[in-house]
């Protein structure tokens, strides 16, 4: 007999991320601030979900949209302060909502106060919070880095500080040194920082990079795979000796005290074994995981920024992969198709076409709110907020990932921009700046999202005056209703969708541009089916062995059966419920 899984508010949670820089300018200086956010409580509450994730607002110097951390204890200006963020987490409390900051202790900025005082001398005591390294020699006596990594932006990932005469690793830009774990009194500091925050009432965090905090301890070079001068070391800096032993003091030193939610962001390890080693419930580390291979469905074979289109088959995988995965060692999924760091998954998963566009992401809320696991959405979703359009040129993207590597490729290929057009096309599917593009609030200029005299910090879409919140507040038949019905359904029948067993339909049975699936409970005895057209064609599916299944939502109206058969209109979603 099958235990039913233990119950949790983490697990029964929806989470609703918040780009700080994004949602809401409250003060007219073109970017989102705290005081924005908590004007907006009400608003977030109305949708249904239950806790807000915010992306970074510690004091930063802005080298990466504030993944580069100054000062844990204190707040970006230009976003509030410390005073507005207890504002923020007292209001959302008495909304009944909780809250999860940003954990980013791979790395700091190299403004942080440590990481100046490392750099001071070879013998100062927190030379030993980062990593250090001396210089390497070629034959004819030039200068090299310790190893041959790439740094996740591109480049070496190394910096040399030429007082010292000594590189420090940076995985990502020179200005994030990657801080060294194996310094107890480091790990001690960053201890103290994250109990600052759940002491005040914060209720679990993200944490960034969370598997790079541990690297080999011999730091070798990284396999030759080409002739380009530096390559990746994830092999030595993914999850190294150590990280289990880390993560498990978080645990038993911080996190433990709390009753608080851990969500890691894993990289270049997605495999089920890797997975399961964070999960786990009797390893006791985190959780859940972004494994962000359900991010990464289009990306090329070497490269982001390489084409690989989508096809259904790749959800299909991912989603009975996991799905089927979690229950194996007793884990816990995150639900999710968007984040900060990716493209809007309506242009690169479905279609932002105007036709479609309405259709297509009440499809893809129907997929986040069905499957078992905790659903993540990013703040715009829930009214189809979609890419920027292929009419804006490279120009308009301001990200530092992308920008860089466009600007690599463009110098490999003698600065012709004439021969540019793919690496485009991919920076208007991928980009994080779409992840990132300021909130439609109504159709006023600037989107409601600043003053209309104000310089918004980054692109707004155009297609605004169209899909904006306001607009979609009178119509009872908009994206953001379907959400709403979406978030209410997944509550109401919690046992099914959250904890109730999951069993994939095959291609066979469906066909290739359908995703589908059924959900069980064995305790009440309710059964679901999902069915999503991932086309811009229609779909005919048999419904056969489902006779006596009564419609619990559809995006596409009551009356699609014919001859036993469900006729999906492009981007069509249905579930059938039983019991």
């Amino acid at each position: 007999m099958v235990m039913p899984i233990e119950k949790t508010w983490w697990k029964e949670a929806v989470v609703y991320q918040i780009y700080p820089a994004s949602f809401l300018d409250s003060n007219g200086d073109g970017l989102g601030d705290v005081p924005g956010i908590i004007s907006k409580v009400p608003y977030i509450k109305s949708l249904g979900v239950d806790t807000v994730w915010l992306s970074p607002i510690y004091a930063s110097p802005q080298k990466d949209m504030g993944y580069d951390v100054a000062d844990y204890r204190s707040i970006h200006a230009p976003y509030g302060t410390v005073e507005d963020v207890q504002e923020l987490i007292d209001q959302l409390h008495s909304h009944n909502m909780r809250i999860l900051m940003d954990l980013v202790v791979n790395h700091t900025s190299d403004q942080h106060a440590w990481f100046k005082e490392s750099r001071t001398s070879k013998t100062n005591p927190k030379r030993d919070w980062y990593i250090w390294r001396d210089p390497k020699y070629d034959a004819q006596g030039n200068r090299k880095e310790p190893n041959n990594w790439k740094s996740i932006f591109g480049g070496s990932a190394w910096a040399f500080d030429e007082p010292s005469g000594q590189y420090y690793l940076a995985l990502f830009l020179p200005s994030q040194p990657d801080l060294n774990w194996e310094s107890a009194e480091m790990r001690k500091a960053t201890h103290d920082d994250m109990r600052f925050w759940l002491d005040r009432g914060v209720d679990g965090f993200r944490i960034d990079s969370m598997n790079l905090m541990s690297k080999h301890p011999d730091l070798p070079d990284g396999k030759v795979l080409n002739d380009e001068p530096y390559q990746s070391g994830a092999e030595f800096f993914a999850s190294g000796p150590k990280m289990h032993d880390y993560i498990r003091e978080i645990r038993s030193e911080v996190l433990d005290k709390y009753d608080v939610m851990t969500v890691g962001e894993l990289g270049f390890t997605k495999d089920e074994k890797s997975v399961s080693e964070y999960v786990a419930k009797d390893r006791h580390e985190l959780n859940m995981l972004f494994t962000g291979d359900i991010v990464d469905m289009d990306f090329g074979a070497n490269a982001k920024y390489e084409r690989d289109d989508f096809h259904p088959r790749k959800i299909r995988k991912l989603t009975n992969l996991w799905q089927n995965a979690m229950p194996k060692f007793d884990g816990w999924n995150t639900v999710y198709l968007d984040n900060h760091d990716s493209g809007r998954s309506l242009s690169r998963y479905a279609s932002d076409a105007p036709e479609y566009r309405s259709t297509a992401a009440k499809m893809l809320a129907t997929y986040l709110m069905t499957l078992s696991g905790t659903p993540f959405l990013l703040a715009g979703q829930e009214i189809g907020m979609a890419n920027l359009g292929k009419d804006y040129g490279a120009d308009s993207y301001i990200d530092v990932e992308g920008k860089n590597y466009y600007n690599e490729v463009l110098k490999s290929r003698g600065g012709d921009v004439t021969r540019m057009g793919d690496v485009l096309r991919e920076l208007q599917l991928k980009s994080r700046d779409h992840g990132r593009l300021p909130m439609q609030w109504d159709s006023s200029p600037n989107a409601g999202f600043t003053t209309e005299s104000a310089k918004p910090w980054m692109t707004i879409n155009k297609d605004y005056t169209e899909w904006n919140v306001a607009r979609q507040l009178e119509n009872p038949d908009c994206i953001m209703a379907y959400w709403k019905n979406m978030l209410a359904l997944r509550k109401e029948y919690s046992d099914l969708f959250v904890y109730g067993s999951y069993n994939a339909l095959e291609e066979s049975e469906t066909g290739e541009m359908i995703l589908g699936y059924e959900r069980e409970c064995n305790q009440t005895n309710q059964k679901a089916v999902i069915l999503l057209n991932f086309s811009g064609e229609i779909q005919a599916v048999s419904l056969k062995k489902y006779e006596g299944f009564s419609v619990l939502i559809s995006n596409q109206g009551d009356i699609f059966r014919s001859n036993d058969q469900a006729e999906l209109q492009p981007y069509g979603a249905v579930v059938l419920l039983r019991g």
